[in-house]
C-alpha cells in the first residue's frame, strides 16, 4: 500500500499562507522540499512516498502557486519575500530542520535560506538549480547560458499569462517534452503521462501570474542590451557563501541549465558534493524519483 500524502495549510505570521502536502511520521526526522516552474508541491509526492519509513516530509506550493498566499504585485516576489516563507515554515515544523530539498525556483529560493539562515537547516540538497554567483558570471560572459535562458525573458513579459494559457497550454508543455519527457528512447521518458498532464493543468488553472512573477521580479535575467541592469550586477562574498554541508544533484541533460554552471562552485558552497546524473535532464525529480529519495535518504540522520 502506498503511504498516504496529506494536505494541509500552513498559515504564517506574516500573513502568508502555504498549501503543503506531506507525508511521513511526525517524529522522523524533517525534510522540506521545494518545487519549481512551471510545477507545484505534488512534483514531490512519489518521492515523499518512498521516504515515507523513514522522514516526515513537507513540500509547499511556493508564494503564488496553486492555492498558496498570492499577492499581486511583482515585489511580492522578490527574494527576501520568499526566503522569509521559508523561514517562517521552517520555524512552524521546528528548526532546525534536518535537509532542505529543492529543484529550479525552488532551488533559487533554497540557495538564498542557507545562505541568510544557515542555523535553520542541517543539510542542503539542490538539484538543478543554479547557485546565484556561478549563474550571474554564466549570464553576464556566456553566450550558450544567455542563449539557453532566453525564455526568462519571455516569461516576464506582462502579456505571458494569456499567451501561456492559450490552445490549452501549447507554449508550456515544451518545457517538458522538448526534454525528453516523452521520448521513450530517453533514459526515464514518457513520464508525462494523461494523469500527470491533468496535475499540472489543475494547477496551472489556479493561476501563472504568481509563478511569472518570480521571473519579473528577479534581476537574474539574460541580457538584452549592453544597459541591462544584470550586466551590473555584483555579489558580495557574505551574499554567496553557503555555510552549511551541500549536496548538488545534477541531470546532465538539462538543456536550460548546462553543467557549466557547477565550474567553480566549491569557491561558493565549501562544503560541497556533486553528483552528476548523465542522460538526466532538468527534470529529474519525475524521471528519476528512486534517486532521489535515495539521495535524500542517504542524508537523514
Amino acid at each position: 500500500m502506498k503511504a498516504a500524502v496529506e494536505t494541509f495549510d500552513a498559515v504564517l505570521p506574516h500573513g502568508i499562507t502555504l498549501a503543503c502536502r506531506a507525508c511521513g511520521p511526525a517524529d522522523a526526522p524533517r525534510v522540506l522540499l521545494l518545487h519549481g516552474f512551471p510545477e507545484a508541491a505534488f512534483v514531490w509526492d512519489d518521492v515523499m512516498r518512498r521516504l515515507a519509513g523513514r522522514a516526515r516530509c513537507v513540500a509547499p506550493n511556493l508564494r503564488g502557486y496553486d492555492g498558496s498566499s498570492a499577492p499581486a504585485e511583482v515585489e511580492a516576489y522578490r527574494a527576501k519575500h520568499l526566503v522569509a516563507d521559508v523561514a517562517a515554515l521552517v520555524d512552524r515544523l521546528g528548526a532546525p530542520i534536518d535537509l532542505l530539498v529543492a529543484h529550479d525556483w525552488g532551488g533559487a529560493v533554497a540557495w538564498n535560506f542557507a545562505i541568510a539562515h544557515p542555523r535553520r537547516l542541517r543539510r542542503l540538497l539542490i538539484v538543478n538549480a543554479p547557485h546565484p554567483a556561478t549563474f550571474l558570471r554564466e549570464l553576464q560572459t556566456n553566450p550558450a547560458q544567455q542563449a539557453a535562458s532566453a525564455y526568462m525573458n519571455f516569461l516576464a513579459r506582462p502579456d505571458a499569462e494569456r499567451l501561456l494559457a492559450e490552445h490549452d497550454y501549447a507554449r508550456l508543455w515544451p518545457f517538458f517534452t522538448g526534454m525528453g519527457a516523452e521520448d521513450p528512447s530517453h533514459p526515464g521518458g514518457g513520464w508525462l503521462t494523461a494523469d500527470a498532464r491533468e496535475q499540472y493543468r489543475a494547477a496551472w488553472r489556479r493561476g501563472l501570474t504568481g509563478p511569472l512573477n518570480y521571473y519579473r521580479a528577479s534581476p537574474l535575467r539574460p541580457p538584452t542590451g549592453a544597459d541591462a541592469p544584470v550586466r551590473a550586477l555584483r555579489f558580495a562574498p557574505e551574499q554567496v557563501t553557503v555555510r552549511v554541508p551541500t549536496t548538488v544533484l545534477w541531470g546532465e541533460g538539462d538543456v536550460a541549465l548546462p553543467p557549466a554552471l557547477l565550474d567553480g562552485l566549491d569557491a561558493y558552497v565549501p562544503e560541497l558534493d556533486v553528483i552528476r546524473v548523465p542522460g538526466a535532464t532538468h527534470w529529474i525529480v519525475h524521471e528519476r524519483p528512486e534517486l532521489v529519495a535515495d539521495t535524500i535518504a542517504a542524508r537523514l540522520p
